[in-house]
């Protein structure tokens, strides 16, 4: 396996330029890297792309393919876990309970199975839920960057108790200040807050991150719009 491929498609993964990504890693020939490992990138490529039916089909082949006592066996459990997220992204909620049940069992890495059943509860509207799953994660990893942010957007789209949802959404863009998602969080904290100036300029630089992203560009011109009408006095 050519591990300087490999990390040269990982590069363009992590500078989340996805489309870019998967064509590296699509251009691979069999004798250019492990069949798995770049089943397994593509998968996750085509995931944050959100072409979901394209990442089952190449994260199932890892869960399917990588026996029971094989050494492979965490990149198994993390497909199963991204594959939850995919069936409760595309309305799939038993298959997504199965398997963070399944993983529950197996004692992996409970703050992960925790906040990928907090965004769960989030897809399915259960707020409650989805507010309860990010603070188990909290009591374990205190500082764990995808429940300080998802629990500091989740609180901001509910209104509800905005200064502890600004205070975890700087915390967590403070320990990864180049993500997108922490940038926009705290920009939409802002938003709700009525900053709409600091709003704007936090999602401006969330958007710089990922340019596509459908999200972050339907909460710019929420910004915007919101900006023009307080110039305007409301008219």
């Amino acid at each position: 396996m050519d591990r300087k491929l490999i990390a040269q498609g990982l590069l363009l993964y992590k500078a989340a330029k996805y489309t870019e990504a998967l064509n590296f890693f699509q251009s691979l020939t069999p004798d250019q890297g492990n069949n798995l490992e770049v089943t397994y990138y593509i998968g996750l490529c085509y995931m944050k792309l959100k072409q979901y039916e394209d990442a089952l089909l190449y994260l199932e082949q890892i869960v399917t393919s990588i026996p029971g006592d094989d050494q492979q066996q965490e990149r198994v459990l993390q497909c199963r876990l991204i594959l939850a997220v995919i069936y409760a992204s595309t309305g799939r909620s038993r298959l997504a309970e199965f398997e963070l049940k399944s993983l529950k069992e197996t004692g992996y890495q409970p703050s992960a199975v925790h906040a990928a059943m907090a965004y769960i509860s989030w897809v399915q509207q259960d707020y409650d839920r989805c507010i309860q799953q990010y603070e188990k994660v909290l009591e374990m990893e205190p500082e764990n960057i995808t429940a300080l942010n998802g629990l500091g957007y989740v609180l901001a789209c509910l209104n509800k108790d905005l200064t502890r949802a600004l205070m975890l959404s700087k915390r967590a863009l403070d320990s990864s200040p180049e993500s997108a998602a922490c940038l926009d969080t705290l920009g939409w904290v802002y938003f709700k807050l009525g900053l709409l100036e600091e709003a704007e300029n936090f999602v401006k630089k969330a958007l710089d991150k990922e340019k596509h992203n459908e999200e972050i560009m339907e909460h710019l011109k929420m910004i915007q719009v919101s900006r023009e009408n307080s110039a305007s006095g409301g008219k």
